[in-house]
């Protein structure tokens, strides 16, 4: 395909253009956007663009201070922008810029409860902030596109407070989205006004973990600017991050977390003090005592929202990832799915990574094809690609029109003395025992163990892929003090599965590099090891919660339930010759809270399933 060399705001104006076509009065002399195969293509310096800080005021005070909260951002622009070229942003915004504070952790062993973890608010910020951790201002300002790092409420130099993406943050993202949009005031570092007069006012939001949360956030107010966000391991839902289905649930391997810690956390403004009572308020209605739903929660759903989208939305999820669960990149692709958004997902093996690290420069150039379609209407094939990219095995990736794989039917599996199959009959019992980690207790299928059940399939005899959400219905009893029920599905057979993915002493370079924001990085390559079983995916139930969310109701000792309860989403193989695991818990170590040992549950075989959507 020929250089599309278009006037930017010829360019942004324009849908469908054919590529080489160029308007009969364009002035090719005149700075503008080159698009090469559906691509803007580096014309821009780097070094040379412009910096500045801007403080964009908001329309809320979370800090109560009496006056309106502005958000600090850090504008990377390509330096033509002075001279009269109009490009389109790309914000990252961010509660890490200036560091993490340490608060204490909530306690994950439960013995006095209720109980709250001591806090008082840190001296000070933990330090300057530093705008150089994302890489789209390396690889997209030389291409047309403005960068903008925002500091979210309560961090680095903004004024009010952290709240986990409350509403006050989404709102703090639309200002900036507005001001780009020519809404809004804005002020330099002197306290003069500044305009946006260099933006088309196409805006774009994208990061990963809580900067790829923003972005869910800031779409679920509607506002128009925002075109299309990029979410990276993004929270749709805070409630499934620190909760499941009434249980306080922690992310694997942060026992102790809950939603006001990440707050205190990520607290770096000016005399962080002032948000004290927030963060006093905040740890007393996400209520860790019952963990049932609530409107605290509920204001931080943005998966509810998503069918009302108008931004589109690509979706990265690790399927390795404990932190930010599956559920998460499930249950927003759902409701886009349901409501016809334009949207796209990648799935990986790994965890709670980058799919810059994971598929280097594939990644960037499917982002550069999404963003000049969606920012610039460029005409490109970025919407007729197939929907889902999917890494089955480390380096292979496959492509499918959507996901859960729509040929995958639920198959229902009872549980019987000898394993899973046909319903069997009569009761089997565990004692809890919370010292005691899942891959310890998985490790022996075949023996018995006073503290674990395990149901086994017979060997597979042809490859079996499960793809969506697994479930379970249990008919059984509780007897103790620990509220919970967890299910852990198990592959077992002698493989060798992805253990990590580390870096190496490689580096490659994606984009610019200026002193002090290198556009290189470390290689990182998934790391394998063979073992004799492998824990795909688990899901757990406060008993409490079994017919809603929002409500606990206490069980009688003794008494039978019929408990009902999701695993997370996967998507996973089983090869010829293994054998799939249901194991069936208490207290799941890594992620429950921990009651006093002795919970005892039974559970009635003939009324109890295993459903697996497999094909």
């Amino acid at each position: 395909m020929r250089h599309r060399l278009l006037p930017v705001a010829a360019l942004a104006g324009l849908t469908g253009l054919v590529a080489g076509a160029l308007p009969a009065n364009a002035d090719t002399a005149r700075p503008h956007i080159v698009v090469k195969d559906g691509k803007t293509q580096p014309v821009f310096s780097f070094k040379d663009a412009v910096r500045e800080k801007v403080f964009v005021e908001t329309t809320v005070d979370s800090d109560g201070d009496g006056k309106r909260d502005r958000v600090s951002i850090y504008v990377t622009r390509p330096k033509e922008t002075d001279g009269g070229l109009k490009v389109a942003s790309i914000i990252e915004g961010s509660p890490y810029y200036a560091g993490l504070q340490d608060p204490p952790y909530h306690p994950a062993d439960v013995t006095d409860y209720p109980r709250l973890a001591k806090w008082t608010p840190p001296p000070g910020p933990p330090g300057p902030a530093n705008y150089a951790f994302p890489y789209y201002d390396n690889y997209f300002v030389s291409r047309g596109y403005a960068f903008i790092a925002a500091d979210t409420l309560g961090t680095g130099d903004s004024d009010g407070c952290p709240t986990a993406v409350g509403p006050n943050e989404a709102q703090g993202m639309k200002s900036v989205i507005e001001w780009l949009a020519g809404k809004g005031t804005a002020y330099d570092e002197n306290g003069k006004k500044v305009r946006a007069g260099w933006s088309t006012g196409n805006v774009a939001m994208a990061g990963k973990s809580y900067d790829g949360t923003l972005p869910l956030a800031a779409a679920a107010t509607r506002v128009p600017a925002l075109k299309t966000v990029v979410s990276v391991s993004g929270v749709s839902n805070w409630y499934d991050e620190y909760r499941a289905n009434g249980g306080v649930v922690a992310p694997d391997g942060w026992e102790g977390e809950d939603l006001d810690l990440h707050a205190k956390a990520v607290l770096s403004r000016k005399d962080p003090a002032v948000c004290a009572p927030v963060m006093h308020d905040l740890e007393k209605k996400m209520d860790r005592v019952t963990g049932d739903y609530n409107a605290t929660w509920d204001a931080r759903n943005f998966a509810k929202s998503a069918p009302k989208f108008r931004a589109s939305v690509f979706l990265t999820s690790g399927l390795a990832d404990w932190n930010v669960k599956p559920i998460q990149m499930s249950q927003l692709w759902d409701g886009l799915k349901k409501a016809g958004v334009d949207r796209k997902l990648w799935i990986h093996q790994g965890a709670h990574d980058d799919p810059l690290d994971i598929r280097q420069s594939a990644w960037l150039e499917t982002l550069n094809l999404w963003f000049a379609h969606e920012l610039y209407n460029v005409r490109n094939d970025i919407m007729r690609q197939p929907r889902v990219d999917l890494e089955r095995t480390p380096g292979n990736w496959e492509t499918h029109r959507e996901w859960p794989d729509p040929s995958a039917r639920p198959v229902s599996l009872g549980l019987n003395a000898k394993g899973l199959g046909t319903r069997g009959n009569g009761t089997q019992q565990l004692v809890d025992d919370p010292s005691r980690k899942a891959e310890d207790l998985a490790a022996k299928p075949d023996e018995a163990d006073p503290n674990r059940l395990i149901y086994l399939t017979p060997a597979l005899t042809k490859a079996t892929k499960l793809s969506g959400t697994a479930s379970v219905k249990l008919r059984a009893s509780v007897d103790g003090r620990s509220p919970y029920l967890s299910a852990v599905l198990v592959d077992y057979g002698t493989d060798e599965r992805v253990s990590g993915f580390v870096p190496t002493s490689d580096r490659w370079c994606y984009g610019d590099s200026i002193p002090g924001n290198e556009g290189c990085r470390a290689v990182r390559k998934y790391t394998t090891a063979v073992t004799p079983f492998k824990i795909v995916t688990r899901g757990w139930l406060d008993v409490r919660n079994r017919t809603s969310i929002w409500r606990s109701t206490p069980v009688k000792a003794g008494k039978d339930y019929t408990f009902s309860w999701t695993m997370q989403p996967y998507d996973y193989v089983f090869k010829p010759g293994h054998r799939i695991g249901l194991m069936v818990l208490a207290t799941d170590h890594a992620y429950t809270l921990r009651y006093p040992a002795g919970t005892k549950v039974k559970v009635d075989l003939h009324n109890s399933t295993l459903t697996l959507p497999l094909h």
